[in-house]
């Protein structure tokens, strides 16, 4: 029985002690006088029992045949199953079902079909969690720098780059907290190139700079520079190899922006020549 059957089996247990009159019940149960003098009546001949719904436990007037049941469970087994990241989905399986095996029915009914046949289940194919990089041990020894654009002047001024530098060294007794930020228009190689400068006025040259994976530090490589087996470099890279600092692009993925432009080379760029 259901929890609102059970309820009314106990408001209609205190009519039958006296506790209650039938009107009262009504107002309990939040039906009519006349549907809780029905209630009431069923409870008297049938007892609890006759409070349950008539259409409990009985095949519903609009459910599918077991024949055609089971057509379209072979036909998912057949053609939209497979492990976890190959099998079809419950709405993708309809979608073909109906399109090209003439089997239309619901998602959701194909879905409680396919659970019920252990075909589907919650599980997902897990990317492989990315390892975080692991601080440096000494100062000096990587930097990052990144550009975030935003109203930086709210309403006072237009929007703009922070071009920001830090070395994420771990923190001892030995060490400082060092960072640099320069705000400009543009990401671009002079905004870049005159932030480093100043980092390297104040801190001096960096063994390794970690930067994010744009065009401005990294390029894929031309048909000749292929052919020849070279490595392609940047004038952001050029600059950074002559001082000796190793540039270094961000490998993981973001979200790229109105300023960006995929370019499916790795995420590594080597400053030697």
């Amino acid at each position: 029985m259901s929890k609102r059957e059970l309820g009314r089996v106990e408001v209609l247990a205190r009519v039958r002690s006296r506790d209650l009159r039938v009107v009262d019940a009504a107002a309990l149960l939040r039906v009519s006088y006349r549907q809780a003098k029905r209630l009431w009546k069923r409870y008297r001949e049938e007892g609890a029992v006759g409070l349950k719904h008539r259409s409990a436990g009985r095949r519903s007037n609009r459910a599918h045949a077991e024949g055609f049941r089971r057509q379209v469970l072979g036909r998912v087994r057949e053609k939209y199953g497979g492990p976890v990241g190959e099998r079809f989905g419950p709405t993708l399986a309809a979608e073909h079902l109906a399109s090209e095996d003439g089997l239309e029915l619901d998602a959701e009914t194909l879905r409680r079909w396919m659970r019920a046949e252990g075909l589907w289940s919650r599980e997902r194919r897990r990317r492989r969690h990315r390892r975080r990089r692991q601080r440096q041990e000494h100062f000096g020894e990587m930097v990052q720098m990144d550009g975030s654009f935003h109203r930086w002047l709210e309403e006072r001024g237009p929007a703009g780059c922070l071009m920001d530098l830090v070395d994420p060294a771990k923190r001892d007794h030995e060490s400082r907290m060092a960072g640099l930020a320069r705000l400009g228009e543009e990401e671009t190689i002079w905004a870049a190139a005159g932030a480093l400068r100043a980092w390297l006025e104040r801190y001096g040259v960096p063994l390794v700079l970690y930067v994010d994976w744009k065009n401005l530090y990294q390029r894929c490589a031309t048909a000749q520079e292929r052919l020849r087996g070279e490595e392609p470099i940047t004038q952001f890279g050029r600059m950074c190899a002559q001082l000796g600092i190793e540039v270094i692009a961000a490998s993981s993925s973001r979200r790229a922006g109105p300023r960006d432009e995929w370019n499916g080379c790795t995420g590594r760029i080597r400053t030697g020549w």
